[in-house]
């Protein structure tokens, strides 16, 4: 045997000093940003800064990035049956979720801005709806849905009477009951089907009139988010063609509606959120708009669903941005900070520009839908063609930019910990939602061959910075002689989308922006003095104008 004494470990110093880590990214005020209150108060909600700051400490606060934390992570649970057998096709959710949708309703996220006669009350709600965005996208499907079916239930003023005052409410109100009897509504929407989706007249679920004028609904749809929502706007093949038609989940004696869910989507991202496919057998339904003419009824709610989807993108580009922002200005890489070394310098500021263009976009068109609502005509001409544009290309930009942010925070960003992996695994979602690029690209032709009051609308607001920049002048002056449309229009309809957005986001930044941002947007994607990744913006851009304007 051995004499030698067994090694052992003496520990003499801490091996766990944190000394080149960033804090925690939580109790500032997530409001307290340039770019977003200058856009809120530009388009005419300067009568919600109060409110919206109150609403950027709830959103930076710990609690509540621990609700979304908590949701993401203790997904929806289908029950079908209860323990004696009887089907019930309810859905269970983590109590985080419950509480971040109690919050983005008593904001007034969901229809109140309908109920709201203030001008900006659309705008408003837009800039909230970024804020919660930013912290947990999931729950705001419900949210956005409630606030689209408005507009399209007032096609029907009977049911628009019985439930738009409970679907403007700042109550949440969860559980499964009969409306009337709930101090608050939220709403859904059905349209596609297994064999069609964006092909949404191919649908097969059909729909027969009964004589108390109720209609029965039976088939199967494929993609219907939030099923514990009280209401659904769906799409029917009736007698007389494709029509829209109001599901409620209880009828208004307290039974349950035939809603069977047979399972929920096990989805990329979007966690928090079921989406379920639904059956429809001897569903009882009424009618929305004119019999025939249900996409022509329901298109007012995608119309609105798909500027939310322009602001979660501007908003959850805009949070990847705040944590790569934060990381750098605290991490330190020889003997500096990240936030100081050039080419970083010059990532951060290609990210902060593109959040910047997507962020002003997104809440001018939040401005141009308070104007239209209100009965302009010129804005609501001018909102048919830069929605589909917008929706194309900043819920294009949002993985890319998603990407690079998570990058800077290297292997930090990659841990789920971090709450990157979730912005990354979020970012497809809107250009997928209520239309995928393809789509919108194809939604922007129609609008240009068929809506010249949409184009005149689109160039005057171009034209309002006329002059301001040569860069600017020269890709408006080439992007006009490409919007008339010849025979290979639908071959290039993505190069001209894309096109048209940066022109767009020019004049916009040219006439808002400080000239250091407008100047580098302008460099960078009109003039093409750029590569082809984030971190590539020529030399001469001035970097401490660009970064004046980070968010956190």
């Amino acid at each position: 045997m051995s004499t030698t004494a067994a090694p052992r470990s003496r520990p003499t110093a801490p091996t766990h000093e944190v000394t080149n880590q960033p804090p925690p990214l939580t109790g500032h005020d997530a409001a307290q940003d340039a770019v977003l209150l200058e856009s809120m108060c530009r388009e005419g909600a300067s009568w919600h800064t109060a409110d919206l700051h109150d609403l950027g400490r709830l959103v930076a606060g710990e609690e509540t990035q621990v609700w979304a934390d908590q949701a993401n992570r203790h997904e929806p649970v289908l029950h079908t049956h209860d323990r004696y057998g009887h089907r019930i096709d309810e859905v269970e959710f983590h109590p985080a979720y419950h509480h971040l949708m109690d919050a983005s309703v008593s904001a007034g996220l969901a229809g109140a801005a309908w109920a709201d006669e203030r001008p900006g009350a659309h705008v408003a709600r837009a800039a909230g709806f970024m804020l919660m965005s930013m912290v947990e996208p999931g729950h705001l499907c419900p949210v956005s849905m409630t606030y689209a079916v408005v507009p399209a239930l007032r096609h029907s003023p009977g049911l628009s009477a019985t439930y738009e005052p409970l679907l403007t409410s700042r109550v949440y109100d969860p559980g499964l009951r009969a409306p009337a009897g709930k101090r608050g509504l939220l709403a859904g929407m059905g349209m596609t089907e297994k064999q069609g989706g964006t092909d949404v007249r191919a649908n097969t679920t059909s729909a027969t009139e009964e004589p108390d004028g109720t209609w029965r609904l039976r088939g199967h749809k494929w993609f219907t988010s939030a099923p514990m929502n009280d209401l659904f706007l769906v799409l029917a093949q009736a007698p007389g063609g494709l029509s829209c038609f109001l599901v409620p989940r209880v009828l208004p004696d307290g039974s349950r509606n035939t809603f069977r869910i047979q399972r929920l989507k096990d989805k990329l991202g979007n966690r928090a959120n079921a989406s379920s496919e639904p059956e429809f057998d001897d569903t009882v339904a009424w009618l929305v708009g004119p019999e025939g003419k249900g996409v022509r009824t329901i298109i007012d709610m995608v119309t609105s669903t798909r500027l939310d989807c322009v602001l979660g993108s501007a908003a959850g580009t805009r949070a990847a941005l705040a944590q790569a922002v934060h990381h750098v200005r605290h991490r330190a890489v020889f003997g500096a900070k990240l936030i100081d070394q050039p080419l970083m310098r010059n990532v951060i500021g290609d990210l902060a520009v593109e959040s910047e263009a997507a962020t002003t976009l997104a809440l001018r068109l939040a401005g141009a839908a308070d104007r239209a609502q209100r009965g302009d005509a010129r804005e609501r001409a001018f909102l048919r063609l830069a929605t589909a544009v917008g929706k194309y290309w900043v819920c294009k930009r949002q993985p890319a930019a998603v990407a690079e942010a998570l990058e800077c925070l290297g292997g930090n960003g990659y841990d789920e910990a971090s709450g990157m992996p979730r912005l990354y695994r979020e970012a497809p979602l809107n250009g997928i939602w209520e239309g995928s690029g393809n789509v919108n690209a194809l939604d922007m032709l129609r609008a240009l061959a068929r809506e010249a009051e949409s184009v005149d609308a689109f160039r005057t607001e171009i034209e309002a910075a006329s002059g301001a920049d040569r860069r600017l002048d020269a890709a408006w002056q080439e992007l006009r002689g490409e919007l008339v449309l010849t025979e290979d229009a639908p071959l290039r309809a993505r190069r001209l989308i894309e096109r048209a957005a940066l022109v767009l986001q020019g004049s916009l930044l040219v006439r808002h922006a400080p000239p250091a941002v407008a100047d580098a947007f302008c460099a960078s994607r009109l003039a093409g003095d750029r590569g082809l990744a984030f971190g590539t913006l020529p030399p001469g851009t001035d970097f401490a104008g660009v970064l004046e304007r980070l968010p956190v």
